[in-house]
């Protein structure tokens, strides 16, 4: 057995589980999550402890077990209370604006770049150069984040780009430093 797959989930307070052979449903004050899971999994429920177990003993099966019992943790936590993420735009006339549901970027193009914000997530942005993002899905919201780094990577020469929060870039030394 996995040994994160052994680990009990503690369901907090105004969290609602419910699950059948293939498929998990939570929900909570911020919003309903599911996922599909095989069927050789089992999910048991005491007062407010979950617990993920096998119905087989396989490899394959052995592999995915932590997985599964992560990816319902991350549910239960999103739901109770969200995931948030931190864009930091470091540049020269690097700027962001939430426009309706999009995020329109300045980012040294010669021409802004809009990206639509999906329905689960929200965007606040701080001081120009400051993106707060907040969603109760730890995935889509991983997947958003780097859909907005994409556009400007960090670079080691000047350390301009979208950098995550507390994200330390190694910095090269370039032409001059030999």
């Amino acid at each position: 057995m996995s040994r994160i797959g052994k680990l009990p989930i503690t369901i907090p307070n105004g969290v609602e589980v419910n699950y059948s052979d293939t498929k998990v449903s939570i929900k909570g004050k911020f919003g309903t999550l599911e996922i599909k899971i095989p069927e050789t999994i089992l999910i048991q429920q005491n007062n407010d402890i979950l617990t993920v177990n096998l119905k087989n003993n396989t490899r394959s099966l052995r592999s995915i077990h932590g997985l599964y019992r992560t990816l319902i943790y991350n549910m239960v936590v999103g739901v109770s209370e969200q995931f948030e993420l931190t864009l930091i735009l470091k540049g020269v006339g690097y700027r962001a604006v939430v426009q309706g549901k999009e995020i329109v970027l300045n980012l040294g193009y010669s021409h802004p770049v809009n990206i639509k914000i999906p329905e689960a997530i929200s965007v606040e942005v701080v001081q120009n150069t400051t993106i707060n993002l907040k969603s109760c899905d730890k995935e889509l919201l991983g997947l958003f984040a780097a859909n907005i780094r994409a556009w400007r990577r960090p670079e080691p020469y000047k350390g301009k780009g979208i950098l995550y929060k507390n994200e330390q870039i190694l910095r090269k030394a370039g032409k001059a430093g030999k």
